[in-house]
């Protein structure tokens, strides 16, 4: 799990503290200097300074200074910044002594020393980039793809903490993909019917990432009854398989973004995210790279799931393709009986919020 701690040059905020204290899971370690050590153990708290706390940091990264560290049972950190090749060394061969973690900061450059740092550094020292916001974090842990181990968040806003904690608890672990999301579940709906219809205005959600077989976005005639629609990973005789596209359906349809609210597939555009499904629930969110709309002919599906109808309308092709418990069928080949995966939710929407008290009658 990515690592997130605190630089607090002043007196520690409770208040941050006491959030800080509710993300475990991402070690979260203040960098402060000695009054404030006690406060953060009393929450709970990992502390790095000069002295007396978890984790030393260093004067210098010497084979001296870390030994002493380990002789106090403690674990060593050293601060560098990076603005050249030389400067990167200079964390290389920290790495090589031993340092424990290494904390660097890119004043000018800030993508590529830490992608150069990320490669070099794989399974030896610990690589924190020093930022000062979401959007600086964002940057930091997403480099090279496997990003930094952590970040060291410089900020006196505990909204800042508050959001870059809340989006680290999303990103797992080095090399993870696919994050299980809590409440969501897909549940077997079995065919009622389907329909050929007219043209229409459909959507197809391109993302600047590659999907396979059983993922897909989920969409639907209804907020309450969400079908997952599976990528073009499928091979065929007459067009090369495009895993990066969701042929979603019309623009009036409802989509699952990735904060969990609903919008109109007519509201997506180009650097927005959508979220990515498979069958077994695993969720992870895809930048959007375009979206497309034509007029094409349209099919009405009818479902049934827990005694409730569920409806949405596709795209009348061969290779649109709704998920199922073990595959993927397409729309063309559709009999009543057949079991496809839905994500059902029960309750009204408003602008794209959940309301559950609220009635609600989708036809």
């Amino acid at each position: 799990m990515k690592e997130l701690w605190i630089e607090v040059t002043d007196s520690l905020p409770k208040r941050t503290a006491a959030i800080l204290s509710r993300f475990k899971d991402l070690h979260p370690t203040i960098v402060t200097k000695k009054a404030n050590i006690k406060v953060a153990k009393t929450l709970g708290l990992r502390t790095a300074s000069k002295e007396n706390s978890d984790i030393l940091v260093l004067n210098a990264s010497t084979a001296s200074e870390i030994k002493r560290s380990k002789a106090l049972g403690k674990k060593s950190c050293i601060r560098l910044t990076v603005k050249n090749r030389a400067d990167e060394n200079e964390v290389y061969k920290a790495a090589s002594r031993g340092v424990d973690y290494i904390i660097v900061s890119c004043p000018n450059w800030k993508v590529i020393p830490l992608e150069n740092l990320i490669a070099k550094l794989q399974g030896k020292s610990k690589l924190l980039a020093e930022v000062s916001d979401l959007k600086a974090a964002k940057l930091a842990l997403g480099s090279l793809e496997l990003g930094v181990d952590g970040v060291v968040l410089k900020t006196s806003k505990v909204e800042d903490v508050t959001k870059v904690a809340s989006m680290m608890t999303k990103l797992g672990t080095r090399g993870e993909k696919r994050v299980k999301v809590n409440k969501i579940t897909l549940t077997p709906a079995k065919i009622l019917s389907y329909k050929e219809l007219g043209l229409g205005a459909r959507v197809c959600v391109d993302t600047c990432d590659l999907m396979i077989a059983g993922e897909g976005i989920l969409v639907g005639c209804q907020s309450s009854g969400l079908f997952l629609v599976q990528a073009e990973v499928e091979l065929n005789p007459h067009v090369e398989p495009r895993p990066f596209r969701v042929n979603a359906g019309p623009v009036s349809l409802y989509i699952l973004s990735a904060d969990g609210k609903t919008k109109y597939l007519s509201e997506l555009k180009a650097g927005a995210e959508v979220s990515v499904l498979d069958r077994a629930s695993n969720m992870r969110t895809a930048i959007i790279g375009r979206i497309k709309i034509e007029r094409r002919p349209l099919i009405l599906v009818e479902a049934k799931v827990r005694g409730h109808k569920v409806k949405t309308i596709l795209q009348n092709a061969e290779t649109i393709h709704l998920v199922t418990p073990t595959g993927s069928k397409s729309v063309r080949e559709l009999k009543a009986g057949d079991e496809v995966l839905v994500y059902q939710q029960l309750g009204g929407r408003h602008f794209g919020e959940l309301v559950k008290e609220e009635t609600v009658v989708e036809r």
